[in-house]
């Protein structure tokens, strides 16, 4: 019942046994990492499962380090001094969480500033961290690391936007290929003479060498970058969207460049409240707008995806053995929650069998979201049980979980609230549903009922695949139901009801329990 199992087809399923527990992956428990950027300064310290890890700790200070140096070709004296206040702090909070040494890169300022190597020998005395300054080059390479951290074998083009440069790197079946760097940064543009004009000449014609060197066949554009991520909850805001998820975000070319207008005419303070964006982030938007707006003109993406893993989680993903990195981060993140939080770990893996046959011919991606869910079913169990059902949709959708879509994040959210109540109306989230279509839908309520019948059987030793199996015969909407002599009696009057109440779900004309001894007995 300890829910590790071994890794064949028979034991652990589609995907695998967990490895957050493998010793070649304990090593990555807790890593702490220092981003030192054009703009901003952060600590990430990550922590939990390996494949899929939870931000321990998250601190940024918008530091500037870059501003003004397209002027002076130096380190801005202000960002300076808070930068090494700021390391100064992550070092000593680093020693309180008994962190291994910290990893530290420096990007574009520090490399491009004449005096960078200065101010990096100033921070390693200060300090005693160790930075590394990192060129165009890596900084694109770690940058698409960090989206196959949240992608595994993902294609297309990852686009990272930093304060005083651009990275572009392509990705195909979870392999990188051609980098490229541009000064393509925002702050390189709040001090350029000739005003827009100027500016869109320039963006021009850095976009076009880019052009060249990566060449532009269509393909998904993967987006990072703090300004990127702005951009992308204003669109949020313009489209009344109700999930403010930024990370799997998904754009349509015309919807981006839709925002692209609406920011170019709107009050920016008035969007930055109500967006819920910082003053020095929005005073960077609209150069960084002008930017996408040619970055998309160019090279006329398939489609537009928001990531906020970027080069920190590439750093991670850069010490993760190759075993590791082939991983489902989805699974292995639900598998270490069960393995800390549910009250019986191990018991999803026999809840995902019993549910199984109720999801003929369904494809890998949504069994994947099925076993997801199994895993979860019981982690809030802790909650009050008036709010068990929202916990559950609430930590689902806003979970910070890899490889799941906002529409998968809704069908996992909705399963779970059904796992513990019946109707989905009368709550909060009701204007989330609109992500997911009718069948959908329905499709997750029956996960859900599927789940809230099958938690009543988890005491027991042969429950389930030894004692309880559902036979499901769509094209005559017929269920059965059999049950083992032992089993039997962890069926009672609220088995049965919540029993009826799945099969409502599926619309079935027929229920029939089977009971080991006894005769059939017809429920519908």
């Amino acid at each position: 019942m300890d829910g590790n199992g071994d890794s064949s087809q028979g034991d652990a399923g589609l995907f695998g046994r967990p490895l957050f527990d493998d010793p070649r992956a304990r090593r990555l428990s807790k890593v702490g990492v220092v981003d030192i950027g054009s703009n901003s300064v952060r600590l990430v310290v990550f922590d939990g499962a390996a494949r899929s890890p939870a931000y321990f700790y998250n601190e940024k200070i918008m530091c500037g380090l870059g501003a003004g140096m397209s002027e002076t070709g130096r380190l801005n004296p202000e960002g300076k001094a808070r930068a090494l206040a700021a390391l100064q702090r992550f070092q000593t909070l680093a020693r309180g969480m008994d962190l291994p040494p910290l990893t530290a890169v420096a990007t574009a300022a520090m490399r491009e500033a004449e005096d960078g190597p200065a101010f990096r020998a100033e921070i390693e005395q200060a300090t005693g961290l160790k930075i590394w300054v990192i060129d165009g080059d890596e900084e694109a390479r770690l940058s698409a690391q960090g989206v196959l951290l949240g992608w595994p074998g993902a294609n297309g083009l990852v686009s990272d936007i930093g304060g005083s440069s651009m990275e572009l790197a392509e990705i195909r079946g979870g392999q990188i290929g051609k980098r490229a760097t541009s000064e393509l940064g925002p702050l390189k543009f709040k001090d350029m003479e000739g005003g827009k004009k100027a500016r869109e000449k320039y963006i021009a014609k850095a976009i076009a060498g880019l052009a060249e060197r990566m060449g532009t066949e269509p393909a998904p554009l993967f987006l990072v970058g703090g300004s990127w991520r702005a951009i992308a909850r204003i669109d949020m805001e313009r489209l009344g969207y109700p999930l403010h998820v930024l990370h799997e975000y998904r754009m349509t070319v015309e919807s981006a460049e839709e925002t692209l207008r609406f920011i170019e005419d709107a009050d920016l303070d008035a969007l930055r409240g109500a967006c819920g964006i910082s003053s020095a982030r929005m005073s960077l938007v609209p150069y960084a707008s002008e930017v996408l707006a040619e970055l998309l003109k160019v090279f006329k993406p398939t489609g537009i995806a928001i990531s906020s893993y970027g080069i920190r989680e590439g750093l991670l993903y850069e010490q993760m053995p190759q075993m590791l990195r082939d991983r489902d981060p989805l699974i292995e993140a639900c598998r270490f929650a069960e393995a800390k939080d549910a009250r019986l770990p191990g018991f999803g893996k026999k809840l995902f069998r019993f549910v199984l046959p109720l999801f003929p011919g369904a494809s890998e991606a949504t069994l994947r979201i099925v076993k997801a869910a199994c895993l979860l079913h019981d982690v809030s169990w802790r909650a009050h049980p008036d709010y068990r059902a929202e916990t559950c949709f609430d930590n689902a959708t806003r979970a910070n979980l890899g490889g799941l879509d906002h529409p998968e994040r809704v069908y996992l959210g909705l399963a779970l609230l059904h796992r513990y109540r019946n109707k989905r109306e009368g709550t909060r989230f009701e204007d989330f549903y609109s992500l997911l279509d009718k069948e959908r839908t329905q499709e997750a309520e029956i996960l859900g009922k599927a789940m809230r019948f099958g938690s009543m059987l988890w005491m027991s030793d042969v429950s389930h695949e030894d004692g309880a199996q559902f036979h499901w015969e769509p094209d005559d909407r017929r269920l059965r139901l059999h049950l083992t002599r032992d089993a039997s009696p962890l069926y009672g009057e609220v088995a049965e009801a919540r029993l009826l109440s799945l099969a409502k779900a599926l619309s079935a004309k027929a229920l029939v329990l089977e009971i080991d001894g006894a005769p059939p007995r017809e429920l519908l």
